[in-house]
């Protein structure tokens, strides 16, 4: 499962960021389908959880700004035209009174102190920063849609041991009315086993109940849009809690978590965009250089024979250039500002590295909770089962009370649930630890080529 999970996840990374450049709507959702196992729940997830299609957005906001970065640093080409009219003596202070011109200019940055390039670099480290954002999202919703199926299969195994528990009472019940009426027990025994009956509905009807609402968790976590024809529809869900043991170093495990968390790599992608930002805001302290180009064409008013000339025509090339001087210390600001976020960024990137310490310790420290459970759970299974056989042969002839019995069956259907509730806390462990410590193997590379418009994303 390891294996085509990575195999899923990594063709998902390539291929679904077409998507985004392109400008696709959410995909159609697909009916549920008659069987669902882990690995295909995550391929659903992958094409339909809304936190992977918030992330896939944000590439595409990305990819905007990326695009007006990239404008500044290309020629740009306008077209502008005006009509006036003069009327008194206001003539005499202009010889000639244009009627209209029409102007075709062409205007390409040439110098800007550095803040075009600082821009361009900025943004694409943005963009990487995007897909970074995009892995950990993919990752967090993998996790998330295993925990969820893991919990389906538990309470799934919980209605089946609560389901044999009630036919064993029920089967019980009908031995012990048959003895009672040879006169073999007496009616309290009857009436204990009907309590006991009883008071095992309860637990099968809250298995139940477990059981929908893990369902329901599962269909969020994968982003399952409810079908019309597939209201109270409910799938096979084919899998067990079966469970494989594996050694974490702590050492190992935090170093493979500090090189390979997408968080971190996002977070110092962010610090060296911020720091490119200083640079940008900085350019605000040199002078801008144009080069611009212009083809004017225009029609005057002549006064003195009250006719009009000939439109004429021409072009028109030059530098323009533009020097803030004094901007009343806003450019100070703005670095200022600037220089601010870059320390709150290397701040945070400090912060997110010591959290993902943390989480690396506390998921091994979990799993090695979660295996000394489920080496507990597996003893105590197989004694409760001797016990139950020891208690029925006393009873049958006459050596115990009904009471034992009762008691016996009571503690096997707990070592049960906790077995269960054991292999299930062990899986979800080993889903944390792979997490923490950037297991999933989803990774890409930042700068990874697909087929998009601009070559990237």
């Amino acid at each position: 499962m390891t294996m085509r999970c990575i195999g899923t996840i990594t063709t998902f990374i390539v291929s679904s960021l077409v998507l985004p450049v392109m400008g696709s709507d959410r995909p159609e959702p697909m009916s549920m389908p008659d069987e669902v196992t882990l690995e295909n729940a995550m391929d659903y997830a992958l094409q339909n959880s809304f936190t992977i299609l918030q992330a896939k957005e944000r590439i595409k906001e990305r990819y905007g700004l990326i695009l007006e970065a990239r404008s500044e640093t290309l020629p740009t080409l306008s077209l502008g035209a005006s009509i006036s009219d003069q009327q008194g003596d206001l003539t005499f202070f202009q010889p000639h009174s244009d009627d209209w011109v029409v102007s075709l200019q062409i205007r390409q940055a040439l110098y800007g102190g550095g803040r075009l390039r600082s821009g361009l670099r900025a943004q694409d480290l943005q963009e990487q920063a995007a897909l970074y954002d995009l892995q950990t999202s993919v990752e967090a919703t993998i996790q998330n849609v295993r925990i969820r199926f893991y919990a389906i299969l538990l309470a799934r195994e919980r209605i089946e041991v609560e389901e044999q528990n009630i036919e064993l009472l029920k089967e019980q019940l009908a031995n012990i009315e048959s003895r009672f009426e040879t006169g073999s027990v007496s009616n309290f025994d009857v009436l204990q086993a009907k309590v006991s009956l009883a008071n095992a509905k309860p637990a099968l009807i809250q298995a139940k109940s477990d059981f929908r609402i893990s369902v329901t968790e599962l269909k969020q976590a994968v982003g399952y849009v409810k079908q019309q024809d597939h209201v109270t529809k409910l799938p096979n869900f084919v899998g067990e809690l079966e469970i494989v043991k594996k050694n974490y170093s702590l050492l190992d495990s935090m170093m493979q978590a500090l090189q390979q968390r997408p968080e971190l790599k996002q977070q110092e992608l962010i610090v060296g965009a911020r720091a490119e930002g200083i640079r940008v805001i900085k350019a605000g302290y040199w002078p801008k250089v144009d080069l611009v180009g212009r083809y004017d064409m225009r029609r005057s008013f002549a006064p003195i024979d009250n006719t009009f000339e000939q439109p004429v025509d021409g072009w028109f090339v030059g530098l323009e250039s533009n020097w803030n001087i004094w901007d009343g210390r806003a450019t100070k600001g703005r670095v200022i500002q600037a220089k601010s976020r870059l320390r709150q960024g290397e701040l945070t990137l400090d912060e997110t590295r010591l959290s993902v310490e943390i989480e690396v310790r506390r998921a091994l420290s979990e799993l090695d909770r979660a295996s000394e459970l489920v080496d507990a759970a597996l003893q105590v299974v197989e004694q409760a089962e001797e016990a139950l056989r020891l208690a029925n042969e006393l009873y049958y002839v006459g050596s115990s009370t009904f009471l034992d019995t009762l008691q016996a069956r009571t503690s096997l259907i707990e070592s049960r649930n906790n077995q269960l509730q054991a292999n299930y806390s062990y899986l979800v462990a080993i889903a944390n630890v792979q997490r923490a410590v950037g297991e999933t193997k989803c990774r890409f590379d930042g700068d990874v080529l697909v087929n998009s418009p601009q070559g990237r994303l």
